[in-house]
């Protein structure tokens, strides 16, 4: 028996999930949620320290550690600085469930997350009273080894948002709990490993639940009926953690720009890295027809995409106010990233103005570039973000454009733009690399550059052009090899580190 049926001598009614509300969780996830959102788990699926089944021909039975709040008082329409009144109770949870169901309830988690013990609680109530909402620590490991460590102090909603925003709608009664969301460090158990979930008091650690403890075993496959058990990649890397398969290829191709490589690119020129390109057969990699707002500002980032459609009235009722696509890649573009849209090179309507241009920059873009106008352009270039674009232009956006959709493989200035490419721009005009090719071509680059400094050098001191640039005659081939001993290539400096 569960310590909450124990205690008050009845099973809670309802058993409420919030999906989202650690800090550490939602960076995880690369989405931050505005308002907590919930699911029901059957409180059937209620249970203390004890052993949980994971059937045959199933293989992701994942674990949440997390702090479960005990309704102690009737609680309905409770403003939130009333709603710590109305908790009981606080001990530890294990939000279990098998994510090979998740697929057959269409998010509502009703069976993946409601099978029998599934929803272990305990092993001791702590006294809410005596505690203070945003200093309640919580800890998992798994078989023995630590994988999770956090507080209510890192939640994006405190338990009394939770309680309130429930009880706008519906009567939070004696012991119904709300499993209070996961930090960071949820994964997957097999059978054979051991959970152990501990709450406790961040300003006494000798008030705690103690631990509670989750044996998997395994158990006979389901019953032939209704939805069998499916996986894929994108469900295997939610539920450990980590991408996996055609998501780790996806999680590779946006991840961030290593710094150093990002400090490397911004030491070569786009015309170096263009015929490096070319050379390796990739012709059609400028934006052509786009030049800085403000000469002298370069850009170097990774891909985010928006595509505009040419205007069409429904269309634009439908899809060009509100919370719009442009608006909302604007405002989820990430440091580092470059915001790159396409506006098919048609210069007879803004694709972008300042507001939105200093959002951009808030959030740390490296750069905006359009193949479209800029509306607002003085404005946009004090602002101070590097803007590449196809022109100038009073009017808005809606004269020509429908923002259609973001995050899409595009068409900028004659190039095509994945999300993730790494992006490069300076006065000399804007170009995507492939992400693959990125190393590659920037070592190719520096290369480049380091010969070409010798060649500028050997001019400076009067030499003539032929055979020197480039290097083909055997008497300036041997005095490169010379000068090398004293300037070696910047890919041999690395490889000698």
């Amino acid at each position: 028996m569960d310590i909450i049926t124990e205690t008050l001598g009845k099973r809670p009614g309802k058993i409420f999930a919030v999906h989202l509300s650690y800090k550490s969780r939602a960076e995880q996830r690369g989405r931050t949620p505005a308002y907590p959102s919930y699911f029901f788990k059957a409180p059937s699926s209620l249970t203390g320290s004890d052993k949980v089944v994971r059937p045959e021909g199933t293989e992701l039975l994942g674990f949440e550690g997390e702090v479960a709040a005990v309704i102690g008082k009737e609680a309905r329409n409770v403003s939130v600085e009333d709603a710590w009144n109305h908790v009981g109770w606080i001990t530890a949870s294990n939000d279990l469930g098998l994510h090979d169901l998740r697929y057959a309830d269409k998010g509502s988690n009703v069976r993946s997350k409601s099978g029998d013990g599934y929803t272990p609680v305990g092993p001791k109530l702590l006294d809410a009273r005596e505690l203070k909402e945003d200093r309640i620590g919580v800890r998992t490991w798994l078989d023995g080894e630590l994988v999770s460590d956090d507080s209510t102090g890192g939640m994006l909603f405190t338990i009394s948002t939770m309680v309130a925003d429930l009880s706008r709608m519906l009567t939070l009664e004696e012991g119904d709990i709300i499993l209070t969301g996961v930090p960071a460090g949820a994964s997957v158990a097999e059978p054979g490993q051991i959970i152990e979930v501990e709450v406790f008091d961040l300003d006494n650690e000798n008030v705690t639940t103690g631990k509670l403890r989750t044996e998997v075993v395994a158990g006979p496959a389901l019953a032939d009926i209704g939805n069998p058990p499916k996986v894929d990649d994108k469900q295997r890397s939610d539920a450990w953690g980590y991408p996996i398969g055609e998501e780790k290829e996806k999680a590779e191709q946006t991840a961030p720009l290593d710094p150093e490589l990002r400090k490397r690119i911004e030491n070569v020129q786009v015309a170096t890295l263009s015929v490096q390109l070319r050379s390796r057969g990739y012709n059609e990699v400028s934006f052509d027809g786009v030049a800085p707002l403000r000469p002298g500002m370069k850009i170097v980032g990774t891909a985010r995409t928006l595509r505009y459609i040419p205007y069409r009235k429904d269309l634009f009722e439908k899809m060009g106010g509100g919370y719009n696509h442009q608006k909302q890649a604007i405002n989820t573009v990430n440091e580092g990233e470059v915001l790159v849209m396409e506006a098919r090179r048609d210069t007879t309507a803004g694709t972008l103005g300042d507001i939105l241009a200093l959002r951009a920059k808030v959030r740390g873009a490296a750069g905006i570039i359009t193949d479209g106008a800029v509306r607002d352009s003085a404005a946009v270039s004090d602002v101070g973000i590097p803007v590449f674009c196809g022109g100038h232009h009073p009017a808005v956006l809606g004269r020509r454009h429908v923002p259609y959709e973001h995050d899409v493989t595009i068409s900028c200035g004659g190039a095509t733009v994945m999300v993730g490419d790494v992006i490069v721009a300076d006065d000399d005009g804007a170009i995507v690399i492939p992400r693959h090719l990125v190393e590659e071509v920037v070592a190719a680059a520096e290369d480049q550059e380091h010969r070409e400094d010798f060649i500028a050098a050997m001019v400076a001191d009067g030499a003539g052009v032929d055979g020197l640039y480039p290097i083909r005659s055997a008497e300036w081939k041997e005095r490169y090899e010379e000068w090398l001993k004293d300037n070696p290539l910047p890919s041999t400096q690395r490889e000698n580190k």
